[in-house]
């Protein structure tokens, strides 16, 4: 089996953030969105993973995967030219991946059970083309949406329905052991410019045409999931992911408080602050004279007289003197 991760989506919900890193490179609890799916996909049997990059920060991606998890993975990359959806990108994989059992884990989701949770439930059930793994929500019509019969057979699938008739979410996890089936309906809808949601081609009416043609697609249930790809729901998987992690309190630091959990990285001065909880830190970052909870302070970042709390200050970006909810990009100079 072969992992793939989409990871060439342009994160615009993730702006300034993503003006200058990757969606799946935006950090948090220690280490990039990436890092935290691989080092989960390291303890499952999967050894090889595709990852479809795409946009003029692709090095980015393949440089940390390779630098990180060389000894962990065989990595294939695989370029998305043109952002035209999920089913889009998974298609472009077909030369490498047609004829392999495939693990579709999406570069921007993180999940509080892991991923050899996933593989274990799909082992379990009766034997699908396709499991997927789903969520019950109050408001389904802002996802892919699974109509299940007999327990665990997916009879219909649509995504973002005006009117659901299921409260199943597909929550991002995909696990194909027909993958011609499914690169067949990609084919489908690309030559004949089928597009869904978004005017994007979509994964979900490719494994619904794979239904059509019979194919039994099953669901698996997933615990609580993380969409890293905004910025409230990237600082809840921060706090999360903090909460369960061993982190980090050593830094070199003057009258200053750690409340864990918080993760600090290396070089990090803290001078006469209070941090935490739920705080990371990138390395390089200087805090003076500030109090900070429940936010993300990316690299070589500094802070100055601040009372910060739920924000995201990007690499390099510098803040002083007020109090305040922050989203700053990378670079910033914010003095108030």
């Amino acid at each position: 089996m072969k992992a793939v991760i989409p990871t060439a989506g342009q994160g615009t919900r993730l702006y300034p953030q993503t003006h200058t890193k990757p969606k799946a490179m935006v950090r948090l609890a220690g280490k990039p969105i990436l890092g935290h799916i691989l080092t989960r996909l390291a303890k499952t049997r999967i050894e090889d993973v595709i990852i479809v990059v795409g946009g003029p920060m692709q090095e980015m991606i393949i440089e940390y995967a390779e630098q990180s998890f060389s000894d962990d993975f065989s990595f294939s990359f695989v370029e998305q030219k043109r952002a035209e959806g999920l089913g889009h990108s998974i298609h472009q994989t077909k030369e490498i991946a047609y004829g392999d059992s495939l693990f579709i884990i999406l570069g921007d989701m993180l999940f509080e059970n892991g991923y050899k949770t996933f593989l274990n439930a799909h082992d379990n059930l009766n034997s699908p083309d396709t499991s997927i793994g789903v969520k019950t929500v109050e408001d389904p019509q802002h996802y892919g949406v699974a109509e299940v019969k007999d327990g665990t057979k997916v009879e219909r699938l649509v995504e973002k329905p005006n009117n659901p008739e299921s409260n199943y979410a597909i929550s991002g996890v995909y696990i194909v052991e027909n993958s011609e089936a499914l690169f067949d309906g990609l084919d489908y809808l690309i030559k004949n410019d089928i597009r869904g949601a978004g005017d994007e081609y979509q994964l979900t009416d490719a494994l619904q045409r794979m239904i059509e043609h019979d194919a039994r697609i099953d669901i698996f249930n997933v615990e609580d999931w993380y969409d890293c790809g905004r910025p409230e729901t990237l600082l809840d998987a921060n706090r999360v992911l903090l909460s369960k992690l061993e982190t980090s309190r050593s830094t070199a630091s003057t009258n200053t408080i750690i409340i864990p959990p918080v993760d600090i990285g290396d070089d990090i001065t803290v001078e006469e602050s209070v941090i935490g909880p739920h705080v990371s830190i990138d390395d390089g970052a200087s805090i003076s004279e500030s109090i900070v909870r429940d936010s993300i302070i990316g690299e070589d970042a500094t802070l100055g007289t601040v009372n910060l709390e739920k924000s995201i200050v990007g690499d390099g970006a510098t803040v002083r003197d007020e109090p305040n909810h922050l989203n700053i990009g990378d670079n910033s100079i914010i003095e108030l």
